[in-house]
């Protein structure tokens, strides 16, 4: 089946079959290995984000038993549909072939790749849709390792056609010279492709079924298979932590690289850290040691000051935040609004202008614009089964150290006294003073400390 634009050329229908039923030993973690993040998201997301990017239809989405979270993951991002189960893992021919059914009734090129490539981009597939387009029968991502020690070779006769993949332990020292590797990416056309799978035996060493006996295959059958290049991040796999962490630090690099390209201002870029999903504003300045967890966006003129953590809030025009700030999700911080050292704000929108400049929780509610939360203030939002809210009005004034225990609301202009436990709403333009009388005993300090003098010196 082909799709086509009027003007342009025919292109035939995609679809992608997503390997994702490896055990990842190697991670040494109990949270499978397709669902690690890098920048705060799984492996397995980048990945169908990815093919999905490149125009495929149809995505399966191999799974293991093993691990019922990254099928749970599938299932939401595509629907139990697009899930096929390998079990038990016998390699990835064998991987491939537990989506036979589900591609029964697709017409079109199938791409196999791997789940844990979050660098991965649908620029870099292009090329192997291109191959085959170009008449290749079947087309392999290859890449140039810095370090080729653990990757198959791609063997190219003098027409540039592949004609075998050579694992490291079986070539010979000319083939370790060859520079370029299989990334372990493949396209054919659907019917070819299972043709093909249906043929692999699991005579070798490890009893294992390998998609790369393809390549004999298609070889023997004098079929062309080409090659299309990608860059060695492109295909990074994340095995093992120390992989992990390399694709992090790519990405976050690549992340850095693009927001100083839009305008915004970072000291240290080498020290802010960002998530996929980041939205920062030309004119934004974000000073040493800041991370943006998921969902965040802020606006411009606002400055994020050093050692703040953002997650899952929004941050308005020329809002001041940190230092030593913290945005929980569901904050909202409206423009000029100032989040100071050490306050913690959770699923509250705080209006403009308003101030909480030190030490301080707001938890559940709503602060009106241009009001003044002093230090040391707690949203007493929870009581141990359910959470409440709590509202402080236009221009308010919070006392410092003041817990206002939901629900409760503070009027608009109204006023606590400092160290005031306010349980009882407060009346606009009002003043709210809870304590105990203060009680002065003259004298009483200087006896204290001859007492306990007398009482050190006769022991």
């Amino acid at each position: 089946m082909t799709t086509s634009i009027p003007g342009s050329r025919p292109m035939t229908a995609r679809a992608a079959v997503i390997l994702a039923a490896g055990q990842g030993t190697r991670m040494k973690s109990p949270i499978p290995k397709l669902l690690h993040k890098v920048g705060g998201r799984t492996l397995l997301d980048w990945v169908i984000d990815t093919v999905q990017a490149a125009g495929c239809e149809k995505i399966i989405v191999i799974v293991g038993n093993h691990s019922p979270g990254v099928r749970e993951l599938a299932v939401k991002r595509l629907g139990e549909g697009a899930v096929a189960v390998q079990d038990p893992p016998l390699g990835t021919a064998h991987a491939v072939l537990a989506a036979k059914d589900a591609l029964a009734d697709f017409d079109g090129d199938v791409l196999v790749t791997n789940g844990d490539c979050p660098l991965l981009k649908a620029s870099d597939l292009e090329p192997l849709f291109a191959q085959r387009a170009a008449g290749a029968e079947l087309a392999i991502m290859g890449f140039k390792p810095v370090d080729g020690l653990l990757y198959g070779r791609l063997i190219m006769g003098a027409d540039g056609h592949v004609i075998r993949v050579v694992e490291p332990k079986d070539a010979t020292e000319e083939e370790l010279a060859v520079k370029a590797c299989n990334a372990g990416m493949y396209c054919a056309d659907r019917a070819q492709l299972f043709a093909w799978l249906s043929r692999v035996d699991n005579k070798n060493a490890k009893g294992e079924y390998y998609i790369t006996s393809i390549v004999g295959f298609a070889t023997a059958e004098e079929k062309k298979v080409k090659v299309a290049f990608a860059p060695e991040s492109a295909v990074m796999g994340c095995d093992t932590p120390m992989q992990l962490s390399q694709a992090e630090a790519v990405f976050q690099a690549r992340a850095r690289a693009h927001f100083l390209a839009e305008g915004v201002a970072m000291a240290a870029p080498e020290t802010v850290h960002f998530s996929w999903d980041t939205k920062l504003h030309p004119g934004v300045m974000v000073e040493q040691f800041v991370v943006f967890a998921p969902g965040v966006t802020v606006e411009t003129g606002a400055v994020i000051r050093a050692f703040s953590h953002l997650e899952g809030a929004s941050v308005g025009q020329g809002a001041l935040i940190g230092p030593y700030a913290r945005l929980r999700p569901g904050a909202d911080i409206g423009v000029d609004a100032h989040i100071g050292n050490f306050v913690e704000v959770k699923k509250v929108k705080v209006g403009a202008g308003a101030k909480a400049n030190h030490l301080s929780y707001l938890g559940d509610g709503t602060v009106g614009a241009k009001a003044n939360i002093g230090a040391g203030t707690i949203f007493c939002n929870y009581d141990g089964f359910d959470k409440h809210d709590t509202h402080v009005g236009e221009n308010a004034f919070i006392g410092s150290n003041s817990a206002l225990v939901a629900p409760v609301t503070i009027g608009a202009g109204a006023m606590t006294g400092s160290g005031s436990v306010i349980t009882q709403d407060v009346p606009a333009d009002a003043l709210a003073l809870e304590r105990a009388g203060q009680v002065v005993k003259e004298g009483w300090a200087a006896r204290f400390r001859a007492m306990k003098l007398a009482k050190r010196t006769k022991k």
